[in-house]
């Protein structure tokens, strides 16, 4: 689909050699959420899914994301129900992106129909605030402080 140069490796979805990382969301709606994803971030729509099952495919910067419906058990997922977030106000985990200027991001993305839950506050050596998308998930950015060190 395509690839991704990072620090002298070329990463790419599918992969040649090795392995990439990408993450999956289920979504209630398929090109709903990939349009999001691309007007917000800039993010790239690799495959837009199918009603057969097949998931979207969005390139965002250095990563891969899958969005897909949901649905019951599957044969390799005997026990596993997807659905999306039930409770958007209770999560077990977030996409987590780090910018260079958070007061850019913020303002851009905003400008993009991003519904950020707060303005971007200090806390833990870096500004970050959080997204919402369509679906209710949380998406946090931030920005480090330039005297903080990790470690």
């Amino acid at each position: 689909m395509s690839g991704v140069q990072v620090d002298q490796q070329s990463y790419q979805m599918p992969p040649e050699d090795g392995f990439t990382v990408a993450h999956f969301l289920t979504v209630a709606d398929i090109e709903r959420s990939a349009r999001f994803y691309e007007t917000v971030f800039g993010g790239r729509i690799l495959s837009r899914g199918d009603s057969s099952g097949a998931p979207g495919y969005i390139q965002i910067a250095n990563t891969w994301l899958l969005v897909n419906v949901g649905g019951g058990p599957t044969p390799d997922k005997p026990s596993v129900t997807l659905s999306v977030p039930a409770d958007p106000d209770s999560v077990s985990s977030f996409m987590n992106i780090r910018v260079a200027d958070i007061q850019a991001c913020f303002e851009l993305w905003k400008s993009r129909g991003a519904e950020f839950i707060t303005e971007p506050k200090e806390k833990y050596g870096e500004t970050r605030c959080y997204i919402r998308d369509p679906d209710g998930y949380i998406i946090e950015v931030g920005q480090r402080k330039p005297d903080f060190t990790y470690g």
